[in-house]
């Protein structure tokens, strides 16, 4: 196994969208994330910002956007542009998935897949204000967790 020096790290994850500053209001929400300083939104702000940054509490950089003014709305489970990544999301009970529902939707995503009544890992697969699919699925800090793939659904 190499050194944690011969190998690069992992700054954050970078998402596409002709719309930065809604898609970052919408993770900020949804995860409780903060803009790194200098992102926040600005009064005057009549363009949407080509680049911006989601940060944890402590300032590791969580999620950034990218402006992409053409870019087609994924299609998920199968379509063209096809999703090119997903974020998983854990919860520990259903009521927890119910709740996150309603915040997801109430924050303008939408239910692209409902299996909270699967026994076994119950998930909601929803897409984000541009698209991108991402999972909110019951997985309680357990071996289990670690055991199964997460949101892979038959295509």
């Amino acid at each position: 196994m190499p050194v944690p020096d011969e190998v690069p790290h992992l700054l954050q994850t970078v998402i596409d969208t002709p719309a930065p500053r809604e898609l970052a209001e919408f993770w900020r929400e949804f995860l409780g994330l903060r803009y790194r300083d200098g992102d926040a939104p600005d009064a005057d702000e009549s363009e949407q910002p080509d680049w911006l940054v989601l940060t944890a509490e402590d300032g590791t950089r969580r999620l950034a956007f990218q402006l992409a003014p053409d870019l087609p709305r994924p299609q998920w489970p199968t379509g063209s542009p096809p999703q090119m990544l997903h974020l998983d999301l854990t919860v520990d009970t259903i009521e927890a998935l119910e709740q996150q529902r309603a915040r997801a939707l109430r924050l303008g995503a939408a239910v692209l897949h409902d299996r909270t009544d699967d026994e076994e890992e119950p998930l909601i697969v929803f897409a984000d204000p541009s698209g991108h699919p991402f999972c909110v699925f019951v997985a309680p800090d357990t071996p289990y967790r670690q055991r199964r793939e997460p949101c892979e659904l038959p295509r």
